[in-house]
């Protein structure tokens, strides 16, 4: 008994990592192909696994079993050297939604949810996690205009994140 009790426990705990954040939706509309490529980290919230870095950024491709390849690579000045981490994610709902699980270590997954999309040229994106403490401006250059910044801050607000919060990333020299 105790052991499928701690089974229905894991499972609906690996199920919250993978949940959107209350208020947010996922874009629908969403085309894989267009996403895929480099994009530069604006900004974030801070957490341990990118703490110190800079020049971040996020390059997504195909898997051969249908799911997406993410590298995610940035400098740590401290430290002298360049940091990477390969993960591999794929779709929650369907692949017309922004809502994706990925993984960097093993089974364990946690949500990648697209809550803002340039659906035109796919050149920026709003992108959080399984709960509000994550959060992501991403551009498909180092910079983004002064006025696409304030509207996805706006955007981040009305969906109830401190954006305060924000770490402005630093690509100069990129």
């Amino acid at each position: 008994m105790l052991k499928h009790i701690c089974c229905v426990i894991s499972i609906l705990l690996l199920g919250a990592c993978t949940s959107v954040p209350e208020g947010v939706e996922p874009v629908t509309g969403f085309d894989a192909q267009r996403y895929l490529g480099k994009w530069y980290e604006i900004a974030r919230f801070d957490h341990s696994f990118e703490r110190d870095l800079s020049k971040v950024t996020a390059t997504y491709s195909m898997r051969d079993d249908g799911g997406i390849k993410v590298i995610n690579r940035g400098y740590n000045a401290k430290m002298g050297e360049w940091e990477e981490a390969e993960g591999k994610a794929y779709f929650v709902e369907n692949e017309s939604t922004g809502h994706l699980k990925v993984s960097f270590f093993g089974p364990f997954y946690a949500s990648y949810v697209i809550a803002e999309l340039d659906k035109d040229g796919y050149t920026y994106s709003l992108v959080t996690g399984p709960d509000k403490s994550y959060l992501w401006i991403l551009a498909r250059s180092a910079e983004l205009p002064e006025q696409t910044i304030n509207k996805l801050v706006q955007k981040a607000r009305s969906l109830g994140y401190d954006t305060e919060q924000f770490i402005w990333v630093d690509h100069s020299d990129t």
